[in-house]
């Protein structure tokens, strides 16, 4: 059953995939169909599943699922796969790949892959306030509160 994002309970949990572009403003009014289809249509074992998705900041799939209502189960959670699968094909972008980090800077998202952080700490381009994405957040109030959040204050901290 969809759900408002907004609306969601703080303790849903939260799957979030980081496109590897922005998509423009067409491409997410574009999905809003789809996005909507999947949530309203989510099952676990034959229960509906309370959950809704949204795009946020113009690369950011998030899928909120209100596990109060029901959990997700192995099959539901493939379903969510196939989903992000079939969203991928529709918006030509990729959103599984997990080797780019993104950080909020002068108000833009800004992707830096992995293998290159050490460098940009050693640089000084990234700076422990520097406002990091951490995509493995997993309750809606963390996305409220979190995210983005200080470099320092996330799993990036050791690199500082």
């Amino acid at each position: 059953m969809y759900v408002p994002f907004d609306q969601l309970a703080p303790t849903a949990r939260l799957w979030i995939y980081q496109a590897n572009r922005p998509l423009t403003l067409d491409e997410v009014e574009a999905a809003q169909p789809a996005l909507r289809y999947f949530a309203d249509q989510w099952t676990s074992h034959g229960r509906t599943l309370q959950a809704s998705a949204t795009i946020l900041h113009q690369q950011f799939l998030v899928i909120g699922l209100d596990e109060a209502v029901a959990d997700a189960s192995g099959c539901s959670i493939d379903a969510s796969v196939r989903f992000v699968k079939a969203l991928e094909e529709q918006l030509q972008v990729s959103l599984l790949e997990k080797s780019q980090l993104a950080f909020l800077i002068d108000g833009q998202v800004k992707s830096l892959d992995r293998r290159e952080l050490r460098a940009a700490v050693t640089a000084g381009t990234l700076q422990p306030s520097t406002l990091y994405f951490d995509n493995t957040i997993n309750h809606h109030s963390q996305l409220q509160s979190a995210w983005p959040a200080p470099a320092a204050a996330t799993w990036l901290a050791r690199y500082f």
